[in-house]
């Protein structure tokens, strides 16, 4: 059965600063890049997992967690033809990018700002809601570019970012609006969506360090 293997970048300058990151392109800190690593390293060992293509935002912080995980896995032919499409860009925070998210809760409250980053359909101040994100960009992205690998039966590789790999989840079914706000997504951990013949979405499971 087809997989997508979905990957969140490895922790970046902003989120080791907890300020909102978005639209903006901090690079990997020096753990972020060791989160990669670590993940090459269980796709490397992942041998039921054959990789025909890779799919990346069209953010550093994506793009390199997808070049050193590669790498490692001995991939690195999958990086050089991997598709950067800014449909996988992570959510734009609007007025609130940049901001320290801890400031930002102080000055108008945990409830307002929990509203901001989880709710489906409330987006920040002149930014996107993840409904935005579901239904401008992942969604019809999902269906005319990721899906016909999956229909020949192939298994391809999505570095993106929190709010893009959730409305990903959602495109495929392993997710609703409800649930999502709860999806756990660690960075630099490989994560697999597991469908079936008929591309409906079968399991989830987090894919880990052999003993």
């Amino acid at each position: 059965m087809p997989k997508i293997v979905v990957l969140r970048h490895g922790k970046s300058l902003w989120n080791e600063e907890n300020r909102f990151t978005g639209s903006k392109n901090p690079d990997l800190t020096s753990k972020g890049e060791d989160e990669a690593r670590e993940a090459g390293v269980i796709l490397r060992q992942a041998t039921d997992i054959q990789l025909t293509q890779v799919f990346s935002s069209t953010q550093l912080r994506a793009n390199r967690t997808a070049e050193i995980a590669l790498n490692v896995a001995g991939l690195n032919s999958l990086f050089l033809h991997m598709v950067r499409a800014k449909e996988l860009n992570e959510r734009d925070y609007g007025d609130l990018t940049g901001l320290n998210k801890k400031e930002t809760a102080q000055k108008h409250g945990e409830e307002q700002v929990r509203i901001w980053r989880r709710s489906y359909d409330i987006a920040p101040p002149n930014g996107e809601s993840l409904k935005d994100v579901v239904e401008k960009r992942v969604r019809p992205y999902y269906e005319s570019d990721i899906k016909k690998y999956l229909e020949k039966k192939e298994d391809v590789l999505v570095a993106a970012h929190g709010n893009s790999i959730r409305a990903l989840f959602i495109a495929v079914g392993a997710e609703t609006p409800e649930t999502v706000v709860d999806a756990d997504l660690p960075t630099g951990v490989p994560i697999v969506l597991e469908m079936d013949n008929d591309l409906k979405f079968v399991e989830r499971y987090t894919l880990k360090l052999a003993a």
